[in-house]
């Protein structure tokens, strides 16, 4: 079913001029004489997109803008304009427009900006379908729809109930974490201590005896006996982040303590045996690692028994608007504002930023929007510049002077509007009618572009 446009603007004759132009484009067309029938409009049925002229009789564009964000702030409005009227154009991008084009319109550059436009609606139209049936993937805390995570939902319910360790990969910031608890939480030791470590944070003596514990003066400062994290977890599961910063010397105690279950604390020739569950993580290519020497092969397949690869927010790009929303809604709460979504352009600059941070950068930049945002919508003004520089090159014509009008002209397209007006309607005063001209003026034209000859032939 094709796209349905909603045409806004009192001049009949342009009206005609831009149905023709987008119906050849396959798209559905309505039309509006002015701002007060196109609210009422779209009140009626969710418009696909709205190309809306600012200077109109009965009511603006503006504030025609403002009644259709209210009530349906999903559906995108481009916003017409002359070049006087550019500083009043702002203002619609201000309160949530797509953005504006400069009238006379270049068509290419009206078409590739519909094409956007309706990209991002249909990305709404999706998450909104998704959520409606209650699809959004939301098991063990972890948010999205796409393939990706679908899948790896699947392999954790798979893995989780076993005792084999887990090796998770994934770039910094996916959440490595937030899986590691999905497979304790699903896990037979869920009721049993979830005990977690950093390993690249301490310096080697430090992690030595974080993991293993030590005896009472075993070393400076060692004025008591201490357990180790092996031995607190003992039961339950132990998450090592970064285990690829590991020092070599400390691999082999931890390749002892998967292989056989036993630990000695340093400054003890003891030893303790434990019954954990290992969950490791790490942003580092530990083939590599092990290829070059600076990782143990046998620790690398002992911890590799079931590997877990997080993707990157690149790779599941469907997700954005999902995971914006999640992150707008938890720091609207926390800071109390009343910020209930995004505009188009806010949320064009999320889904088409590369996001090198991955989830971590983009919750950072939801809690600054949210701090920022002044009315109930998050527009591209709260977000970072670098975020608004990373969205192509906006469809929308250069801020200032007319444009040229390409391989089409206004004369091409009122010669179609005139032919496709008296294809549509056997009497020529009702294509005079449609046209919105007299019928003296119509037969001007016929005559003019030679229409009646044609006929004949």
């Amino acid at each position: 079913m094709p796209a349905h446009i909603l045409i806004v603007d009192d001049d009949s004759s342009h009206r005609t001029v831009l149905r023709t132009i987008i119906e050849d484009w396959g798209y559905e067309v309505s039309e509006a004489p002015d701002g007060e029938t196109a609210v009422a409009m779209t009140q009626e049925r969710p418009y696909d997109t709205v190309l809306m002229d600012i200077r109109m009789g009965a009511m603006d564009g503006i504030t025609a803008h403002k009644h259709i964000a209210k009530h349906n702030p999903s559906i995108p409005v481009l916003i017409m304009t002359a070049y006087s009227s550019i500083n009043t154009a702002v203002i619609a991008l201000k309160q949530g427009a797509y953005d504006y084009l400069i009238k006379p319109l270049d068509f290419d550059v009206l078409k590739l900006t519909i094409e956007r436009m309706l990209d991002h609606t249909r990305l709404v139209e999706e998450n909104r379908s998704l959520k409606e049936k209650g699809a959004d993937n939301n098991q063990f805390g972890m948010v999205g729809n796409s393939d990706r995570m679908h899948e790896l939902v699947e392999t954790i319910t798979t893995v989780a109930p076993t005792h084999a360790p887990v090796l998770i990969t994934g770039e910094s910031g996916t959440g490595k974490e937030l899986v590691a608890k999905a497979v304790f939480q699903a896990s037979e030791r869920s009721c049993k201590p979830f005990v977690t470590i950093n390993c690249a944070a301490l310096s080697e003596s430090l992690l030595e005896s974080e993991l293993f514990g030590h005896e009472k003066g075993a070393f400076t400062g060692a004025d008591k006996r201490r357990d180790g994290l092996f031995w607190q977890a003992d039961g339950g599961t132990i998450f090592m982040d970064e285990v690829g910063e590991i020092p070599l010397s400390l691999q082999a105690k931890l390749l002892r303590v998967l292989q056989q279950g036993e630990l000695q604390r340093v400054g003890s020739d003891a030893i303790l045996h434990v019954d954990i569950r290992v969950i490791a993580a790490t942003n580092r290519d530990l083939q590599e690692e092990v290829a070059n020497k600076t990782f143990r092969e046998d620790l690398y397949y002992r911890l590799n028994v079931i590997g877990l690869e997080v993707p990157s927010l690149r790779e599941r790009q469907a997700d954005i608007p999902l995971l914006a929303e999640h992150f707008m809604k938890i720091y609207a709460d926390k800071y109390s504002k009343n910020v209930v979504g995004f505009s188009p352009q806010a949320m064009d600059a999320l889904v088409n930023n590369p996001w090198p941070g991955n989830i971590r950068e983009l919750e950072n930049t939801m809690e600054r929007a949210v701090i920022m945002a002044t009315a109930e919508y998050i527009t591209d003004r709260e977000l970072p510049a670098s975020l608004r520089n990373s969205v192509p090159e906006p469809a929308a014509s250069p801020r200032g002077g007319d444009l040229p009008l390409g391989d089409v002209s206004l004369e091409n397209l009122e010669k179609r509007a005139v032919q496709a007006a008296l294809k549509k309607h056997k009497k020529k005063v009702d294509a005079a009618n449609a046209l919105g001209i007299t019928r003296a003026t119509l037969h001007s034209k016929i005559k003019k572009y030679g229409l009646e000859e044609q006929k004949k032939k």
